[in-house]
């Protein structure tokens, strides 16, 4: 019976945090990193970074994190589902050099104050009524940023 018990006590002094893992709460904010737009880019990694392009496609693809899918069509092997409201991703790379995309992706309102697509990495002081657990932090990290960056940087 002891055995039994210890076990509803485990079930019951753990469910609460992975319940809270389970809804997606975010990690205490990492430090912000200021960055510099520069010609209407951002030409320096933020905080220093290097990505790596195969986190990135798991980033853009992730529902919970990048979301990209829901608004663009991207190259990506076995996902045959995706928005249509913003542009097609391939060939990207062709058009628009890293740091051009670095800004699109941390913060596209400094080129269409109308835009709707998120800043991924916008100064937490500038977000307007952030959603609950989401006070003074960025929607993705830094590296996530860096991440998506070398895969776009792919899609040639």
């Amino acid at each position: 019976m002891k055995t039994v018990n210890t076990l509803i006590f485990l079930l019951f002094a753990t469910t609460p945090s992975l319940a809270a893992e389970a809804e997606g709460v975010p990690p205490p904010p990492e430090a912000y990193c200021k960055w510099e737009m520069v010609n209407y880019s951002i030409p320096a990694p933020l905080c220093g970074l290097k990505g790596e392009a195969l986190r990135g496609e798991k980033v853009v693809a992730n529902a919970a994190r990048g979301n990209c899918l829901a608004c663009h069509e991207l190259p990506i092997k076995g996902v045959e589902a995706y928005g249509t409201i913003a542009p097609p991703l391939s060939g990207i790379a062709k058009r628009l050099a890293e740091p051009q995309l670095r800004l699109r992706v941390v913060d596209s309102r400094h080129l269409n104050p109308n835009s709707i697509m998120p800043g991924f990495y916008r100064d937490p002081s500038l977000i307007n009524r952030p959603g609950k657990g989401y006070e003074g932090r960025t929607f993705l990290a830094a590296q996530d940023v860096e991440d998506v960056i070398a895969y776009l940087v792919t899609l040639k």
